[in-house]
């Protein structure tokens, strides 16, 4: 289920406005470019931000996501005619359409059980055409980034039009690696409700990472650093695999 800030109509609703800063996407966009992708697949796609950037450069984007609340404030947005909007999950994705498919922020992270995140990767597989590529980041958990989770460092007093007087701020709730667990608050001046929104991302090791890749098909070309967070991400870069070590039929899972 998605978390309550991309699924509640009104934290969705001001999700782009409290995360004016997308500088990680300018990264993507210079990858679609650099592998001449003309045909992307943005999956946990939000609020539609990075698939609307392509599209307007003339890019064929299919953009999917399981929050409805999400894909509505997306499909509000001028220029969303240009894309595709699937109410789903990875596996709602046409087969064999992308020339590349990207997760960016912490959508890799999300799939906090290991049967989800390869059913996932699998599906992602079968989207793209042979040769496709997938390029994710994920945040490298030697680095404890949650260490940064508390209200002194990310308290925010936001005042948007029409909306009024936004606090908001996150408290870390639980380190269980691989699993972190922490809570947003958004208090509303206008009307006094204050929301919350409670996530849960899985740090996964790079080993870890790429031996998922393999079982789901993919070969792993590269491992980039994140250039807005240097030192802290690992950006993935991988090719859909074939021949005869892979089932076509199951995602691509290399045969025994």
């Amino acid at each position: 289920m998605p978390d309550a800030l991309f699924a509640v109509p009104r934290l969705a609703a001001i999700y782009d406005a409290l995360e004016p800063e997308r500088a990680d996407l300018d990264a993507y966009a210079a990858m679609v470019d650099e592998f001449g992708a003309r045909r992307v697949l943005d999956v946990g796609c939000g609020t539609g931000v990075f698939a609307l950037m392509l599209a307007e450069r003339g890019i064929d984007v299919v953009g999917v996501d399981p929050a409805l609340a999400s894909l509505e404030i997306a499909r509000g947005k001028a220029g969303s005619e240009r894309v595709e909007w699937v109410h789903g999950d990875a596996g709602s994705l046409p087969q064999a359409r992308g020339e590349l498919a990207v997760m960016t922020g912490n959508v890799a992270q999300v799939f906090v059980e290991d049967d989800d995140w390869i059913a996932s990767l699998k599906a992602v597989r079968r989207a793209l055409v042979p040769g496709g590529r997938f390029v994710f980041e994920a945040r490298d958990p030697a680095r404890q980034a949650w260490l940064d989770w508390n209200r002194e460092q990310t308290y925010s007093r936001t005042d948007l039009p029409g909306i009024g007087v936004v606090e908001h701020w996150t408290d870390l709730l639980a380190v269980d690696l691989p699993l972190v667990k922490f809570k947003r608050t958004y208090a509303f001046a206008a009307d006094g409700a204050t929301l919350t929104s409670e996530s849960t991302l899985r740090f996964r090791p790079r080993a870890e990472i790429e031996q998922s890749l393999a079982r789901a098909g993919f070969a792993v070309d590269e491992v980039r650093d994140a250039p807005d967070r240097p030192g802290l991400e690992f950006v993935f870069g991988a090719r859909r695999m074939e021949g005869p070590g892979c089932r076509a039929g199951d995602g691509g899972s290399p045969a025994p």
